[in-house]
């Protein structure tokens, strides 16, 4: 059987935060030898300590269960480049401006592609006053719909999040140009640009 963490983890990282087996043992609620025994690997700990040793560690639990810290090297992020992620299982909608590991529902999460433009997935620009009313005109329906649809410039990420039955169509207020991103249930992530005066 293939052991989730190892001892050597527990130890190295227990060792870097200057904490003996007794402190760390007294913040997770069992005995300095039960610490003992993960970190020579004469047993591990219960699934359920998880998430308290990474607390205690200070650490994510991807770094304890892969004994390896992760350390970021995205110093500074551009929003005109984010990357979109939805769930299949729950329809749950996740935006990064970086490289990032998502999951949800169990699942691995893929950054979304951007798909070709077609006709049943053109939108509408209208500009009105200071904001961009955008319409889709696409079906609604419980198994085919639009999911959401965002506004991204270089200083804000804003989405509106739409439902079956409802109206493909939101409102932005719009200062200079950017990016509408739209997601269709059924053929994935659409990107159209706007310009200044709140055409495409």
């Amino acid at each position: 059987m293939m052991n989730y963490i190892t001892g050597e983890t527990i130890k190295k990282l227990r060792k870097q935060k200057n904490m003996t087996q007794l402190e760390l043992a007294e913040i997770l609620g069992v005995s300095d030898k039960a610490v003992s025994k993960w970190e020579t690997g004469k047993g591990l700990p219960d699934i359920s300590l998880i998430e308290p040793i990474s607390k205690a560690l200070n650490i994510s639990i991807i770094e304890l269960l892969s004994g390896e810290n992760i350390i970021n090297e995205n110093r500074s992020s551009n929003i005109m480049k984010s990357k979109l992620y939805v769930c299949p299982i729950c329809g749950n909608t996740v935006n990064s401006m970086g490289d990032v590991l998502i999951s949800c529902c169990g699942v691995t999460l893929p950054a979304l592609d951007i798909e070709e433009i077609n006709d049943e997935h053109e939108i509408v620009a209208e500009k009105i006053d200071n904001e961009v009313y955008i319409k889709i005109n696409h079906p609604m329906e419980k198994n085919h719909y639009i999911s959401f649809i965002a506004y991204v410039n270089s200083s804000k990420f804003e989405m509106i999040k739409l439902y079956p039955e409802g109206n493909a169509e939101a409102r932005f207020f719009v200062r200079g140009g950017g990016m509408i991103y739209y997601y269709c249930n059924k053929h994935g992530l659409f990107r159209r640009k706007i310009v200044r005066n709140g055409q495409l």
